[in-house]
């Protein structure tokens, strides 16, 4: 019988319970323990898993029987913690993003490297159905060539939101606003499904809340480097909360993942009678959104990430999305705010600056 793989979870927030729940649904899999700086916040999460807590995860990492370190804090404190498990033996899963800066990307990468632990970090509407589906059809040639492709993520943040924690809405711990924060998945899939980016032209801004430092309306063309080109938009201005959207264009096809669900599947092979016919599946799974309220997303895809880790682990492989995937859409969403700020043009690779976002 395989050995049962005991989870840790650092911060105890609002997705730290999307984290608990699943995890103590795997076979498998204990929770073991939780840490937050808040004694309450600890405290209280610990009496609702039974499980033990801590306020300083340190303590927590010495616990022999905790295999894998999910840590669901303020993104620009992810690399540190990630790294300090790794030096411990720990295996790590991180929120996105995985940092706010390519210089602790690339700090956390190499730490993991030389200490042959898995760390992955969570785009889990990779595991999406939707997702799989065009993933395999764009590697069948079945959409042709792709030559465009929108990403939009029009959702809604109120200020009470921010508000609600210091840390929200600043560069120095958050990273990055409608994009750093609720855009970054959506921004994954674009590369993932259209393939590397070369170069992007943005603007943005803060236009709607106030007593935050980051952007909550963000626009930018994209150049890829197969030619074709897209558009990314992200805000936290759209009220109610509204809908994220990827549509995919190729030369024989095209294909809509809307709120997570496949909508809209069409392919030049197979129209009927001449008439284009819509071959997205019928009853597939609901899709998860928060546009309204990101405690409101519920968390089957994270399930199959943390699966997918337990795997990687037992197989001695990379995890599906490991650091290095977790690193491109941190550097695009860099690569914008730099053209927002330079108003020009921003061609990537970029290279990784001390103390630049």
């Amino acid at each position: 019988m395989a050995k049962e793989m005991g989870f840790a979870i650092i911060g105890a927030g609002v997705i730290c319970h999307t984290h608990a729940k699943e995890i103590s649904e795997m076979e498998g899999a204990r929770l073991v323990a939780v840490a937050d700086v808040s004694e309450e916040k600890a405290r209280k999460f610990g009496e609702m898993y039974g499980v033990d807590w801590y306020r300083d995860y340190r303590d927590m990492l010495k616990r022999e029987e905790v295999d894998i370190v999910n840590i669901c804090t303020p993104s620009g404190l992810h690399a540190e913690m990630a790294i300090d498990a790794a030096r411990v033996g720990k295996h790590v899963i991180v929120e996105k993003p995985m940092d706010i800066t390519l210089e602790k990307a690339d700090a956390m990468i190499e730490a993991f490297r030389k200490a042959r632990k898995k760390l992955s970090v969570i785009s889990q509407h990779r595991f999406d159905y939707a997702t799989q589906k065009v993933k395999r059809e764009i590697a069948a040639g079945s959409l042709g060539r792709l030559v465009m492709a929108e990403a939009a993520v029009n959702w809604y943040r109120p200020q009470a939101y921010y508000d609600k924690d210091a840390w929200r809405g600043t560069w120095e711990l958050d990273g990055g606003g409608s994009l750093m924060n609720q855009s970054i998945h959506t921004i994954d899939l674009l590369q993932y499904l259209m393939g590397p980016v070369e170069s992007i032209f943005a603007q943005g801004g803060t236009l709607t809340h106030k007593r935050i430092e980051v952007e909550d309306v963000a626009v930018a063309t994209v150049k890829f480097k197969n030619g074709g080109v897209g558009s990314i938009v992200g805000t936290t201005s759209a009220y109610p909360g509204l809908t994220t959207r990827l549509e995919l264009f190729g030369t024989e096809g095209s294909a809509v993942i809307e709120n997570d669900r496949l909508t809209h599947f069409y392919l030049r092979a197979k129209e009927e009678g001449g008439r284009p016919v819509n071959l997205a599946r019928v009853g597939q799974p609901a899709g998860e959104t928060g546009a309204s309220d990101p405690a409101a997303i519920p968390g089957r895809s994270h399930r199959e990430q943390f699966i997918d880790m337990v795997r990687a682990i037992r197989e001695d492989r990379e995890p599906s999305v490991n650091g290095v995937e977790g690193r491109k859409p941190l550097e695009i969403i860099l690569a914008i705010y730099r053209s927002i700020e330079t108003g020009r043009p921003v061609h990537l690779p970029l290279v990784a600056e001390r103390g630049r976002r």
